[in-house]
């Protein structure tokens, strides 16, 4: 296949608009949600209002932010990291949904809590402890504290509130973070959750907490109101950890989610094109549309040649192919595809792939973590 026939095939298929419920997006590129720590005090400035809409400006449809704390003591543990609470915080996410809609993007947050990877002492709330399903720590983190019902309303509550919120501040949809071993996850994962309650136990039982947290935010917003869930097999603390070891288990989590009103999900992996079960060559997020009839994005190391850990290491990502992305695409395993670190580094990404100007885009270099580019 000659360049340019190659990138008249990239813009065909990736230029496809897509739409969810009241979301409309131009075509079918996602930013993945990737934490900053440039929002001071928890509120989102101008500063992170022109990140975004940067992406936005240069062909990005879809904007999903950076986890953003649910109103819960025990939700965060930085207090760089944006919240979803607090008039302040608030209309600085409204300012950033004006500066992406006015970039021609659409955008949603990442509601969040940690759970059982809250530092003891941390900010925001340094009194508030861990908690999670089981008090059990992940990582090299603490025990902390087994949540009771309260605590389970309490948090199912804050999730709904902050879905309440996007909608009245202009959000185009929300996204939970029930993936990579925080406090949605650490429910559904059996090394976290020893509970011998109704939260616990089966695979339906542990995922209750999340399917609760998805009804009371779609009880809160408009019907065609858009709800994602992310998920993933693999933890910050564990990259072999699995939720589901077979197609079977993997429908027992996602149906009771589809079920709760939970309109597309969203499968992290650290590889798009490493197959999820054996016998198939589709990954997680083309399992997951193939059991639960939802749309899906598919994610993981797309257009660089490492996967994402390494960045943490101070390694480069050289610029990769996506043939191999686009086939997948083309054939409907997936529906969006959310690009990471390749978008941090170069804001036009999405542009220059759309446009054909392969031989302008930059490799990853690790300092891209330590600004808003």
């Amino acid at each position: 296949m000659t360049t340019s026939s190659a990138a008249e095939r990239a813009a065909e298929i990736l230029s496809r608009p897509f739409s969810l419920g009241s979301l409309d997006v131009r075509n079918r590129i996602a930013m993945a949600p990737m934490t900053r720590e440039f929002s001071p005090g928890g509120v989102p400035g101008p500063d992170v209002a022109e990140y975004y809409a940067r992406r936005a400006a240069n062909g990005v449809g879809l904007i999903v932010t950076e986890g953003t704390y649910v109103d819960h003591a025990s939700a965060g543990t930085s207090d760089r990291v944006p919240r979803f609470h607090g008039e302040d915080a608030l209309s600085g996410w409204a300012a950033v949904v004006n500066a992406v809609h006015s970039a021609g993007g659409k955008i949603v947050p990442q509601l969040w809590h940690v759970g059982m990877v809250r530092t003891p002492g941390a900010p925001p709330f340094p009194d508030a402890p861990p908690v999670g399903p089981s008090g059990l720590p992940m990582g090299h983190k603490e025990p902390g504290r087994t949540m009771d019902k309260a605590d389970i309303d309490d948090v199912i509550a804050a999730f709904a509130a902050g879905a309440a919120a996007a909608e009245a501040r202009g959000f185009d949809g929300i996204e939970l973070h029930g993936a990579h071993g925080y406090l949605i996850d650490q429910f559904l994962w059996a090394g976290t959750n020893r509970r011998t309650d109704a939260y616990g136990g089966d695979i339906p039982s542990r995922t209750r907490f999340a399917a609760e947290i998805a009804a009371a935010c779609r009880a809160a917003v408009s019907p065609d109101f858009p709800i994602i869930f992310r998920m993933s097999q693999w933890k910050m603390s564990d990259y072999k950890a699995g939720l589901a070891k077979s197609p079977e288990e993997l429908e027992a989590v996602l149906t009771p989610l589809a079920e709760a009103g939970v309109d597309a999900f969203h499968c992290s992996t650290r590889r798009y094109w490493e197959p999820e079960f054996d016998g198939s060559d589709l990954n997680l997020a083309g399992w997951a549309k193939k059991i639960s009839g939802k749309p899906t994005i598919g994610v993981g190391s797309v257009g660089l040649d490492t996967e994402f850990t390494k960045a943490f290491q101070g390694e480069r990502g050289g610029v990769a192919g996506i043939d191999g992305l686009l086939d997948r695409l083309e054939r409907d395993e997936f529906d969006l595809v959310a690009v990471g670190r390749a978008l941090l580094s170069d804001p036009a990404w999405a542009e220059k792939i759309l446009h054909g100007r392969t031989d302008e885009l930059s490799t990853f270099e690790a300092s891209a973590l330590a600004t808003l580019h």
